[in-house]
């Protein structure tokens, strides 16, 4: 049968078929009743025949089923006439008290009496039949939405930017190289012989003023059961690196990319166990020193979080297994031979607690180990590229994906010079991480009032690369250490300057997360991170324009005027720790919404 779907979500035979059960359930008591009222009112009859016939009628009853019902009523009237006719001449030769004249005879019809409880309990049974059968097929509540929207929720937020950029002029404008640019590209020729031109380079001196930039993010999130969800996130961006999703305006008012900023699937075997997997966001608890708040992980990840009986103490903490970057699998290209295929990981683990000391005083510590793995660069077999075997090298794949800048690079091709020209051999190079990276995570926050009912936040970090070993980077690169040194051009063993630690405090006053008319916070931080405190690639981009090797402190204040919907400013003032001097400062004045 073909079910033709009505706007409240049910079939209409189904619809009808209730509807005929109610019906008919009513004319059944109907009929009993009025048969039992035949006995002293016999106009009842004729009413009970023309409800019926008017039933047929108007297509509510089914004529088949009418015509039964109807020779059904008009049978039990008779009868009920036949009787009372009967009664009533008993009545008229019998003495009214003689209990023998009024005992039934052959061809007397007895008419039974429905009380009022049983005709109420046949009511409340159809009622509930019919009940059942719209719950169970979503019309129970015309107004109501179906069940399953209940389980779908939308969510999403705006950010509009205007943002300023002031470059110091006494900043070194002749030696700070645009590496990620290097490695975007075919290499550059560090053959001063064979390349007369500079390398990419960035831009130190010049402002970069009143920069209209926005983000939008849009995601959906389904409760597909009570332990499984999963849930999507779109996503502005001006390309496709991992730690920031802010859109530069402008660009000839062209049209803006759409990225997949996040495809997840979480199950809760236990109420105190989560594990994530796919594209989510960050499962560790962490500071934008270490991960930006727009980058998202890729892999898996476990969560627990268990609370004690006494409400006071929890324990959480996160396992996580993240590919950061796959080898391609025609490396090289131009080669019939392919490499093996290599992974670059990062392996996480973190436990931490939190402790409520009273009603104003809250503490939550933390402490991770970050263990990157295979990504630091590797220096190549002997590459011979001016006998035209390949255009690559064998380790050219242990660049990083993507880096801001900071951290110590080495150079990755071992290139063979050619014996016919050896000063006019040319030497393509790519970058690679000279540090390995096995980080220990230290996290710090006491939440209390003050001054009456404000709320005060302190937040403290700490990070020390425990793989930093300057001996082991030299060593692997073979003295191929092209940056972090003095400011005095001498490029030697002893001129290198770089650090493995890393620590950030920050103070905010207010409601941390200013939602409602009138709330708001002001905040103040300081950050100091070494070169190889961390890989570069992974924090925030507006600290220094991304990266390490940077110093500085933090100036901000949010107002929220209305609903989920404030206004915000910054201001990032920052220079490099070592090597050529480099100081910008940024400005940021935002208006933020969320739904």
């Amino acid at each position: 049968m073909n079910y033709l779907s009505n706007p409240r979500g049910r079939s209409l035979p189904a619809r009808k078929s209730v509807q005929n059960l109610a019906i008919a359930s009513a004319v059944a008591l109907l009929m009993a009743t009025g048969a039992a009222q035949a006995q002293t009112a016999a106009p009842a009859e004729s009413a009970m025949v023309k409800l019926i016939r008017g039933l047929i009628q108007s297509g509510t009853l089914n004529k088949d089923v009418g015509e039964a019902l109807l020779a059904q009523a008009q049978t039990e009237a008779m009868a009920a006439q036949q009787a009372q006719r009967q009664v009533a001449a008993v009545a008229a030769v019998a003495p009214v008290a003689g209990t023998a004249a009024m005992r039934p005879e052959a061809g007397d019809v007895r008419v039974p009496y429905i009380s009022q409880t049983v005709r109420d309990q046949i009511r409340d049974e159809v009622k509930g039949q019919v009940m059942a059968q719209a719950r169970t097929e979503g019309w129970a509540a015309p107004n109501e939405t179906p069940e399953w929207t209940k389980r779908i929720r939308i969510e999403g937020d705006m950010r509009l930017r205007n943002e300023s950029r002031y470059y110091s002029g006494h900043n070194d404008n002749l030696n700070l190289a645009d590496y990620a640019a290097i490695n975007a590209g075919s290499g550059y020729d560090w053959n001063t012989n064979t390349n007369g031109y500079l390398p990419p380079m960035l831009n130190t001196r010049q402002d970069r003023k009143n920069l209209w930039r926005a983000r939008a993010r849009f995601g959906v999130v389904a409760d597909i059961s009570d332990s499984t969800s999963a849930g999507i996130r779109l996503a502005t961006g001006s390309d496709d690196n991992p730690v920031s999703t802010t859109q530069t305006l402008g660009g000839g008012l062209n049209k803006k990319n759409i990225w997949l900023d996040q495809a997840w699937v979480s199950n809760r075997p236990t109420d105190w166990l989560k594990i994530t997997g796919g594209r989510f966001g960050n499962p560790f608890v962490s500071s934008d020193m270490l991960f930006s708040n727009d980058l998202n992980f890729d892999g898996v990840a476990a969560q627990f979080d268990k609370k004690f009986s006494n409400d006071t103490l929890s324990m959480f903490g996160t396992l996580g297994v993240i590919p950061l970057e796959y080898s391609s699998d025609s490396f090289p290209k131009d080669r019939g031979d392919k490499m093996r295929s290599e992974t670059k990981w990062l392996l996480g683990a973190q436990i931490g607690a939190n402790w409520k000391l009273d009603s104003t005083n809250r503490l939550r510590g933390a402490i991770a180990y970050y263990s990157f793995q295979n990504v630091s660069g590797q220096l190549s077999e002997p590459c011979r590229l001016y006998a035209g075997e390949s255009t690559a090298c064998s380790t050219d794949w242990s660049r990083p994906a993507f880096m801001q800048k900071g951290n110590t690079l080495m150079l990755l091709r071992d290139i063979a010079l050619n014996p016919a020209d050896p000063a006019r051999t040319p030497l393509p190079q790519y970058l690679g991480l000279a540090s390995k990276f096995q980080l220990l995570d230290l996290n710090a926050r006491w939440e209390t009032k003050v001054l009456g009912d404000y709320g005060l936040r302190l937040d403290a970090n700490y990070i020390r690369n425990l793989a930093y070993d300057e001996d082991e980077m030299f060593a692997r690169s073979r003295g191929g250490i092209i940056n972090n040194y003095d400011s005095t051009g001498n490029n030697g063993r002893a001129n290198f300057q770089s650090g493995g630690n890393a620590y950030m405090v920050q103070a905010t006053l207010g409601n941390p997360n200013p939602n409602l008319r009138g709330q708001w916070n002001v905040s103040a931080g300081y950050k100091y991170i070494e070169p190889d405190a961390m890989p570069d690639g992974y924090n925030d981009s507006s600290f220094h324009l991304g990266g390490t090797n940077a110093r500085g402190y933090t100036l901000g204040g949010t107002y929220a005027f209305d609903k989920n919907t404030s206004l915000s400013g910054r201001w990032l003032s920052t220079k490099a720790i070592y090597g050529s001097p480099f100081a910008i400062d940024v400005m940021q004045l935002e208006l933020n919404t969320r739904f």
